[in-house]
């Protein structure tokens, strides 16, 4: 081909790519990407080019899930469970979730607040297009999970966020949230256990929450436990369990952590009533039911001894004793010890502004993990996803010996910059 012709081609390519994207429209042209699934791609991509890449990026355990769990799945394909499901879920499997929400958590919902969906992602954007108008403030507690963020912008609502310190575990105080509510506050979101921080809201923060959130009885709150039993420092305390409370707070939970079945992707809800019906009629119109065969199999994760969960939160937690005292170990990391989830989410600001080997600047923590993922081989997410740029995440969802492994190759990488 003549370099006249090359570069006519070009020119077509570019021409083609900007009409397409005049063609898309304003809202996913101003989404982000989700972090977590572009480093695991990347991931992926440089090991389909042969390297041996450790994956700490994705959220989810390396635990399969528990036997009886997929033998209830079978027999539901053997009974013949495979038509369209109601669109909040099985009748059955709301009210195993509503026993299960009474018997751990405190809280009394009937089947009629409780909303099954595709994962607990589904049931947080359920929540936040069915409360969130254009214009209303939504506060994040941050660090945060990656799509309250983009959800809320979807939504048309203003994401303000409320920052924790890393000396206080990445908590906001009860002081910074109340600060930050206005007139035009509509909703509150967080997660504990803490995605990515490991935090865990005690039940004094929760105590000390409600009482100041009682003067403001119009603010919603979005509770997200989906790590709820990953946690390393007692009982496990929910929101709407505090006096006045239930009627005002959302709880999102599922069974991808604690049952290892991210894949089957089953979350739930409980909700006021007024809720939950905008919840089902929202899911109505976007994906219906979800998956027959894994709502059957849920209904036996949920009615069945937790013996499994607690078995693989033990081994979980000799992870973190191990991660922690292996990443504290590398000179200029600051590490907290997490109380819950399966993440570490140390402090990088030591590096940024090194130079790696090549002569290029490390100056921001994105830079750090792109320079980790194509010179370790280590994958992990940069904080600035998170609503924290001066850290990443690590997850400690990996089998032991990847762990040990992915250790020594980040201490080594990062003794390279200068």
């Amino acid at each position: 081909m003549s370099p006249t012709a090359n570069i006519a081609n070009m020119a077509t390519s570019a021409a083609t790519a900007t009409a397409s994207k005049e063609l898309l429209s304003n809202r996913i042209l101003q989404m982000e990407e989700s972090a977590t699934i572009a480093m695991a791609k990347k991931g992926r991509e440089l090991a389909a080019k042969g390297h041996d890449v450790i994956n700490l990026s994705f959220g989810e355990p390396d635990f399969g899930t528990p036997q009886h769990i997929r033998e209830a799945a079978k027999q539901a394909i053997d009974e013949g469970w495979s038509h369209y499901t109601p669109v909040p879920g099985y009748l059955e499997l709301r009210r195993a979730v509503a026993d299960k929400f009474l018997r751990e958590n405190g809280l009394k919902y009937s089947p009629e607040q409780i909303v099954v969906s595709t994962g607990a992602k589904q049931c947080i954007a359920n929540v936040v297009l069915s409360t969130v108008n254009e214009g209303d403030e939504v506060l994040i507690l941050a660090p945060y999970w990656v799509s309250y963020l983009e959800v809320v912008k979807l939504a048309g609502g203003v994401p303000i966020i409320v920052s924790g310190r890393f000396e206080s575990n990445f908590k906001p105080s009860i002081a910074a949230i109340e600060a930050a509510i206005t007139p035009s506050t509509k909703l509150i979101m967080y997660s504990s256990p803490s995605n990515p921080t490991g935090g865990v809201f005690s039940k004094a923060d929760l105590v000390a929450l409600a009482a100041m959130l009682r003067n403001y009885p119009d603010v919603l709150v979005m509770a997200d436990e989906i790590y709820e039993h990953l946690n390393y420092v007692g009982g496990h305390h929910s929101l709407a369990a505090e006096d006045g409370m239930i009627d005002r707070v959302i709880t999102i939970n599922g069974l991808s952590k604690a049952f290892a079945m991210t894949g089957w992707r089953v979350g739930y809800m409980g909700a006021p009533l007024h809720i939950a019906k905008a919840c089902d009629k929202m899911q109505g119109q976007f994906t219906s039911g979800t998956c027959s065969i894994a709502q059957r199999a849920a209904i036996t994760a949920l009615n069945a001894s937790l013996a499994p969960t607690l078995e693989m939160t033990r081994r979980f937690g000799i992870r973190r004793k191990a991660m922690f005292e292996a990443m504290s170990a590398i000179p200029g990391l600051k590490v907290q010890e997490p109380d819950g989830a399966f993440y570490l989410f140390p402090d990088v600001t030591y590096y940024l502004g090194k130079r790696a080997p090549d002569g290029s600047t490390i100056a921001t923590a994105t830079d750090l993990c792109m320079y980790l993922l194509e010179t370790a081989f280590v994958s992990l997410v940069s904080g600035e996803a998170f609503g924290d740029p001066d850290c990443i995440r690590i997850s400690f969802a990996a089998a032991d010996e990847k762990l040990a492994e992915a250790v020594e190759r980040i201490k080594t990488a990062l003794a390279k910059l200068s």
